[in-house]
């Protein structure tokens, strides 16, 4: 997208272009954009253009490196991966060589996290191309391929080793000094349905806009817009927390980096209390499950109930499940078994079933207050705290080779000292052009800008940044891609 494009879609912008922003521009910001040398790859001094989108938002389009990389062929081991133990790595050396292709045994160590330790592993590699002979490098795949070999072509840009670039990114900076707007969760028209981020901007009429958190892609197809941990959109809990996972608390033009835990109670009229497994999503064995009106799909349709209750918590129907949950209501669904014999003795028709909901910052051990101007969007890795790279990638799920130490499309969450906030979204995926980046490298782009506190949002396919209706960002699939919840900067 050029710089004029972008600068007609925003109202009173003003586009200023090369290596710094004027001195005038500068002071009145708490949060800048910082003059040292981009700090991945050779540190060089990046070309990056700033556009101004309302009082204290600046938006940079910043871009650095070269191309140099390759590409090679990687042979897959018996599990599927990429890489694995060594006696594995040099058995499969052994049959490429059998073949008549050359292989290298290539060791690998993924660097040691906060939570997790270094792990060593090993690759199996033939070939070595130059960046305009991938054809030559998928004629060898072929040929391990049909010798019954499964082998990949790889851009070695990808790895997690060294390289040159390059890197295409995008950052919003938001100053808490001169910021008066506010921060949104949001989950789009329902919580069941994916939607891009551009789409949930433009309903929300937002400055800015990136992709929120995971996701459930395991989940029936209707369902996937379901998030992967915690969501909160205007004070309901519409997602419960995967304990101690990472997660952003927005209230007002406030927003900060913690971990958190969710608790839901079902609380009968008589005192018996059931705990309530989770939050609009699909039902496992004996669990009991809110749904809300933002749900968005029918409950499940298994030999379980449903109890109907009204705003005030009054049961209003004892029904049998699989139907839509009406505005104004919310569904307490029993799978058969314990949950639905539950509801059926303690869920009557005409009584009241209170449902008790707490979230908790794990750090402060205080209950968040769930007002309506409360919003919490579910990170996936931690990346910085207290200025130093903390990254929590086991915590998080997130602790494979693939994970921390290849480079992917990311989409980060800082917050400085003094309260900005920072959005970035590193494009990758796309040799030649940008090549993403690893966790470790995320954690230290961040730091570079200024970031003390910072988390690893959804990223690959999902990374996006809309900034005044348009999309700035170059989607790795090629197109936008619908996303479970975005985060929204609000002109009010």
């Amino acid at each position: 997208m050029s710089r004029r494009t972008l600068a007609v879609g925003l109202s009173m912008a003003t586009v200023l272009t090369g290596t710094a922003v004027p001195v005038a521009a500068a002071e009145r910001v708490s949060v800048t954009f910082p003059s040292a040398k981009f700090p991945l790859g050779v540190p060089a001094v990046p070309t990056k253009t700033m556009t101004s989108v309302a009082p204290g938002i600046d938006f940079w389009d910043v871009k650095s490196g070269t191309s140099t990389d390759g590409y090679t062929v990687t042979v897959l081991m018996p599990s599927g991966r990429d890489y694995g133990m060594q006696q594995t790595a040099e058995a499969k050396v052994a049959e490429v060589e059998a073949t008549g292709e050359t292989a290298s045994l290539q060791k690998v160590v993924r660097p040691k996290v906060a939570d997790a330790e270094a792990q060593t592993v090993y690759m199996v590699r033939v070939g070595l191309w130059k960046f305009e002979e991938k054809d030559k490098a998928a004629e060898t795949a072929k040929k391990l391929k049909d010798a019954g070999i499964k082998a990949k072509v790889d851009y070695l840009g990808d790895d997690g080793m060294k390289t040159t670039g390059p890197w295409d990114v995008k950052v919003v900076m938001i100053d808490a000094k001169t910021f008066r707007g506010s921060y949104a969760a949001t989950l789009g028209t329902s919580v069941a349905k994916r939607e891009t981020v551009s789409s949930m901007a433009k309903a929300g009429q937002a400055l800015a806009a990136v992709n929120g958190g995971f996701f459930n892609i395991h989940t029936a197809k209707n369902l996937r817009g379901e998030p992967v941990g915690i969501s909160v959109v205007g004070g309901k809990l519409l997602s419960e927390a995967v304990p101690g996972r990472s997660a952003v608390v927005l209230k007002g033009r406030t927003a900060r980096i913690t971990e958190l835990k969710s608790t839901v109670t079902a609380i009968a009229q008589d005192g018996q209390k059931l705990v309530v497994n989770g939050v609009n999503r699909a039902a496992a064995a004996d669990e009991l499950v809110l749904y809300t009106e933002e749900y968005g799909a029918k409950t499940p349709a298994d030999n379980g109930a449903d109890a109907v209750l009204d705003a005030n918590g009054k049961v209003v129907a004892l029904r049998a499940p699989g139907a839509a949950v009406a505005a104004g209501t919310r569904v307490l669904h029993g799978v058969a078994g314990v949950a639905a014999e539950w509801l059926n003795a303690h869920a009557a028709e005409g009584v009241t079933v209170k449902v008790d909901t707490k979230v908790v910052d794990v750090r402060t051990r205080k209950a968040l207050k769930l007002t309506p101007d409360l919003g919490v969007i579910g990170g996936n890795v931690g990346l910085v705290r207290n200025g130093h790279a903390k990254i929590t990638a086991k915590l998080d799920g997130q602790d494979s080779v693939n994970m921390i130490l290849r480079r992917h499309p990311r989409t980060l969450l800082g917050t400085t000292r003094n309260g900005s906030l920072i959005l970035a979204t590193i494009d990758g995926r796309q040799p030649g052009v940008t090549v993403g980046a690893s966790f470790i490298e995320a954690a230290q782009f961040m730091r570079w800008l200024g970031a003390k506190q910072a988390v690893n949002l959804d990223g690959g396919g999902s990374t996006a940044m809309v900034v005044g209706n348009k999309l700035v960002n170059r989607p790795s699939d090629g197109v936008e891609r619908g996303v479970g919840d975005a985060l929204l900067v609000l002109p009010k």
